[in-house]
């Protein structure tokens, strides 16, 4: 893929060097060992945290270049994928504002053996923390490192439920489940997504998104439009989970 060409090395930063003070609340709440850090170690963490923004499809990390860091979502969407051998692309998880992501430092997570790529999937900010410190902090604090392994196995997790999903669940029952995991997320019965990135969410083909979109859409539980896609009757949708 072209975008993955060159490895973005150059970020758009709204700041650079310590973060602003009213961003620590977020950092205490998106890592749950901060309350087990030294006052030095804090202050490691919030002099070389940097806010970061990335532009809508921008490539943030691949496993086999350099890690980005570790990074905090304060707005917008990332996903992490592969690709298949035929080049299709199979979104494993994606993460939103308060999430955090150290997939993107996997280099230092030896048991990370994949070329995994995550990229924003809308104009996304989030803190970043750069590897050497991140790593840092790791080696002197036993909470930092068990929260790095431990959301790790949170995201494999997920990955794992991706898989079975794709290896041992219809087309209708995979989409049923999209359309019902965001409405949730959301709180809105509309969505507004194109079948081309539905697919890609889902690992799937355009055309089977289509296919089983038209189904539903006969079968009363949705309304299909341009880029938007409404959710008619919840129980009937809940019929395919």
């Amino acid at each position: 893929m072209d975008k993955w060409k060159h490895q973005v090395t150059k970020y758009s930063e709204r700041s650079g060097g310590m973060i602003s003070d009213s961003l620590i609340p977020a950092l205490k709440k998106g890592f749950p060992f901060w309350g087990q850090l030294s006052d030095g170690e804090r202050e490691l963490l919030i002099k070389n945290s940097i806010v970061v923004t990335f532009r809508k499809e921008m490539p943030i990390h691949r496993t086999d270049q350099k890690c980005a860091g570790v990074l905090l979502i304060l707005s917008g969407q990332i996903r992490a994928y592969i690709l298949s051998e035929d080049g299709r692309e199979v979104t494993l998880y994606r993460l939103f504002s308060g999430d955090n992501c150290v997939l993107s430092a996997s280099c230092v997570l030896d048991a990370v053996a994949f070329d995994i790529l995550i990229e924003a999937v809308e104009d996304t900010e989030v803190i970043l923390i750069p590897l050497s410190y991140f790593k840092q902090l790791m080696e002197q604090n036993v909470y930092v490192e068990l929260f790095t392994y431990r959301s790790s196995t949170e995201r494999f997790s997920d990955v794992m439920w991706t898989m079975q999903q794709i290896l041992f669940m219809k087309a209708d029952q995979r989409l049923a489940i999209f359309l019902w995991d965001e409405i949730l997320k959301r709180k809105d019965n509309t969505i507004y997504y194109t079948h081309d990135q539905i697919a890609r969410y889902m690992g799937s083909a355009r055309e089977v998104v289509s296919r089983a979109l038209k189904y539903f859409s006969e079968e009363g539980i949705v309304t299909v439009s341009r880029g938007k896609i409404t959710v008619l009757d919840k129980e009937k949708l809940k019929r395919y989970l």
